[in-house]
């Protein structure tokens, strides 16, 4: 158990260090010289270092924004969090262990699913697979799985999604990169295929479809076109007005000694600046990870196909990066004031959660129904990635999870799975 932890903790946990070791594998396979070897894993290990440290400061600064947007609109709600239950499951429940377990075992059987059947994807973001594994094994324990079945049929559900968010999402993924070499592997793919869906339906068809891509501007303002500055152009106003409406004497707090509208243009500028560093490791980690992936595809997964974490996706359609993340932000906000209406807890938007995943989903929307789509589509996901976690509250206060619940949308809806139809069954066999 505790080489198993270490390997755990140390590797699988560390993206970084996984994907550098595939990529290694990768060129082994294909028996490349020492140098070619040593170079392609360092290479993918700092190309993925360069994109986790460009979420590093996208996540510090909308950290920040998320502070001042709560104080400055007096909002009162859950604040979606995967982390916390996480946390609370390990500490209260006493399911560390279990958790870590089914977290190799998710790992386990994607392999095997994708060695053999027709899913032929194996699924790279570490991090993602301990929120299912965080997921299924809590519902599984509620359930009244216990010991190693709980880690098995937890893992193995895990292993399912996996595999098949990936091959659901392929075909568009396809569209949107030109090639077949990748995969998106990010659980908030049911979320990407809802916005598809609305964008297919509402947005534009045929020959009248325009791209976010394909913006025309004025000649004064064809600076623009360029990703970074239309970015900046969109949120230094918005931290801006944000810190404005949440008062000097709370932002000043958390700017220090720097004036607190400053501060927050800083924040902004902070923003983007972590958007380009992100977009940088993108480039250098595919550059590196693509070729060294094809050795394993032909040894021991034929044809397979590695999953990635969703920023890969972003230099094919920066714009609707951009158009996904206002959009959903938007439905969020709507479903945050309709939902209570209803019944339901109202969920605060979750920035985080409307960057990646809504500038991911602006990809898709841009991609079925070109900017129309990716407007309608993104309002539509923003409200439907804040539905879900609303539904699990209920269910979450039940097991003791007190006003808590989760974001990505597809371990909600595993969570949902479990709750309303695998649970039942278990208890009933």
């Amino acid at each position: 158990m505790i080489v198993v932890d270490f390997i755990i903790k140390n590797i699988l946990t560390q993206a970084s260090i996984t994907i550098a070791l595939i990529a290694m594998l990768g060129l082994i396979l294909q028996r490349k010289s020492l140098g070619q070897v040593l170079s392609g894993s360092l290479k993918t290990l700092l190309g993925f270092q360069v994109l986790s440290a460009g979420s590093s400061i996208i996540v510090g600064s909308l950290i920040y924004f998320g502070k001042i947007f709560t104080q400055g609109f007096k909002m009162q709600g859950i604040i979606p969090s995967i982390e916390s239950i996480n946390g609370q499951a390990m500490n209260e429940l006493g399911l560390g262990r279990e958790i870590a377990l089914t977290f190799l075992a998710i790992f386990v059987f994607n392999i095997l699913i994708a060695r053999f059947t027709r899913w032929k994807y194996i699924f790279l973001t570490g991090q993602a697979i301990l929120w299912m594994a965080t997921m299924t094994t809590i519902f599984g324990y509620f359930a009244g799985l216990r010991g190693l079945v709980l880690v098995l049929v937890s893992g193995f559900i895990g292993a399912v999604f996996a595999v098949a968010m990936p091959a659901i999402a392929q075909p568009l993924v396809r569209k949107i990169t030109g090639s077949d070499d990748i995969a998106l592997g990010h659980f908030c793919t049911i979320g990407y295929l809802f916005e598809a869906l609305i964008a297919k339906l509402f947005g534009e068809k045929g020959e009248n479809k325009k791209s976010t891509e394909d913006l025309h501007l004025p000649t004064q303002f064809e600076f623009l076109q360029d990703t970074y500055l239309s970015l900046m152009v969109v949120m230094v106003p918005l931290y801006l007005i944000t810190a404005f409406f949440a008062g000097a004497t709370f932002s000043t707090r958390l700017a220090g000694e720097t004036n607190y509208l400053m501060f927050a243009f800083l924040q902004s500028i902070q923003f983007v600046v972590g958007v380009y560093v992100l977009l940088a490791g993108v480039r250098l980690l595919l550059g590196e990870i693509v070729p060294a992936f094809r050795g394993i595809a032909m040894r021991l997964v034929p044809d397979a196909k590695p999953a990635l974490d969703c920023p890969v996706l972003f230099p094919y359609a920066p714009n609707a990066v951009i158009v996904g993340f206002i959009t959903t932000t938007l439905g969020s906000i709507l479903a945050m004031f309709v939902l209570p209406k209803f019944g339901l807890a109202m969920i605060l938007p979750g920035m985080l959660t409307n960057f990646f995943a809504g500038g991911t989903a602006g990809i898709f929307g841009n991609a079925v129904g070109g900017r129309r789509g990716a407007i309608i589509g993104g309002v539509a996901h923003g409200f439907f990635i804040t539905l879900l976690p609303a539904l699990l509250v209920t269910i979450f206060n039940q097991m003791g999870f007190v006003n808590a619940t989760a974001t990505d949308v597809d371990t909600v809806v595993a969570a949902l799975l479990y709750a309303w139809i695998i649970g039942p069954i278990l208890k009933a066999v």
